[in-house]
């Protein structure tokens, strides 16, 4: 039987060292973002759990699909009168929808074994918020996961699981941008969270004529922060109609947005897939938003760094190349961005040494 001070030294590991994932466990994850790939890519009215049911009205039967919102508040929308071609969707319904319950139940399975190969799950506020934003279709809208939840998600998909200090959060930050090449559909962001019941409401602005772009739960940390690229840090929140929120104007974020990818994030016991940032171009952002914060903002500053360093340590040494394209990209941004970049590299390196073979490819790139 190993003895406590052997617990104890296996825990501070895990809390201060990245830690790499077996291969099985790797293999377990890319079989479980196959899985949730094919799902969404098959995705119709057919994944809706709910049923059927007919109403007389003035003479004539209607047919109505009932079924549950991400906060398990009934809906309900009309198919049209019964007619021999309703019957016959509503039996193509059923049965693609039992052909969809096999997949759920082996997302489900993957999940409870991802937990226990070693992919660190999300505390539950922070995923019912995502599987409800993931249900109401925001990711499929143009919405991407940024900041720490991002961090620890791209994580699994490197390989890794990230020290638990580093990425520990109830902050949800979703961005956006404002409009589109091409006009989506919609997903009500107050209103899904409304109806999770988790108790959320608007954060309000110091100006109460601009609208909220951040919503808590009561007596809680848990937020969530609706955010959009813009050269002016210092605007009003911007509406997005197609959200029917507003969000915060934030500089520099259209970097960290372009060349986006889905991914998986779970709760050990479900998965739901979400689109986060390229993993070196997050490393890189996190370096410019090191040093674009106040000094009244130099914790969230030092978590930027470490989770960049983090990052930069993972990437230098496999996939490096990753790091030289996005180090190009930024430069593109103007010799400010590069200062900003460079300026972060030398501070994450003086407290995180293991990121320097990384930190040396991103300056060659940059040219300094």
């Amino acid at each position: 039987m190993r003895s406590a001070p052997y617990t104890q030294i296996v825990y501070i590991l895990r809390i201060t060292m990245i830690h790499r994932l077996p291969e099985d466990t790797q293999t377990l994850y890319a079989e479980a973002l196959a899985l949730l790939l094919a799902m969404e890519s098959e995705r119709s009215w057919s994944h809706l759990r709910g049923s059927f049911s007919t109403k007389r009205i003035k003479g004539a039967d209607y047919v109505y699909f009932q079924y549950s919102d991400p906060g398990g508040t009934k809906r309900q929308f009309s198919l049209g009168r019964h007619t021999p071609e309703i019957e016959r969707a509503i039996l193509r319904r059923e049965s693609k929808a039992a052909e969809v319950e096999p997949d759920r139940e082996a997302l489900q399975r993957l999940a409870g074994l991802l937990r226990a190969a070693g992919i660190v799950p999300l505390p539950h506020g922070p995923y019912r918020v995502l599987r409800g934003l993931v249900d109401a279709g925001v990711f499929q809208i143009g919405g991407v996961l940024v900041g720490s939840h991002a961090f620890h998600a791209v994580g699994s998909q490197l390989g890794v699981a990230w020290p638990d200090a580093a990425w520990r959060t109830q902050d949800v930050d979703i961005a956006t941008h404002v409009k589109l090449a091409v006009e989506a559909t919609t997903a009500d962001v107050p209103h899904t969270l409304e109806s999770l019941e988790m108790g959320f409401i608007p954060v309000p602005q110091l100006d109460a004529r601009h609208p909220s772009s951040s919503f808590r739960v009561r007596g809680k940390t848990l937020r969530v922060d609706l955010l959009t690229p813009d050269t002016d840090e210092d605007r009003a929140p911007i509406p997005v109609p197609r959200l029917k929120a507003a969000a915060a104007p934030i500089k520099y974020l259209s970097l960290v947005m372009k060349e986006a990818q889905p991914t998986l994030v779970t709760d050990g016991t479900d998965a739901a897939l979400v689109v986060v940032p390229a993993p070196a171009r997050l490393a890189l952002h996190k370096l410019l938003v090191s040093q674009s914060r106040s000094t009244m903002q130099q914790v969230k500053s030092g978590k930027d760094l470490h989770q960049a360093a983090l990052l930069i340590e993972v990437l230098g040494a496999d996939r490096p190349q990753d790091l030289e394209h996005a180090a190009l990209a930024f430069a593109e941004s103007g010799p400010t961005v590069m200062a900003r970049v460079v300026r972060g590299l030398a501070a994450a390196e003086r407290r995180w040494p293991d990121a320097e073979a990384g930190a040396e490819l991103v300056r060659r790139a940059l040219g300094r």
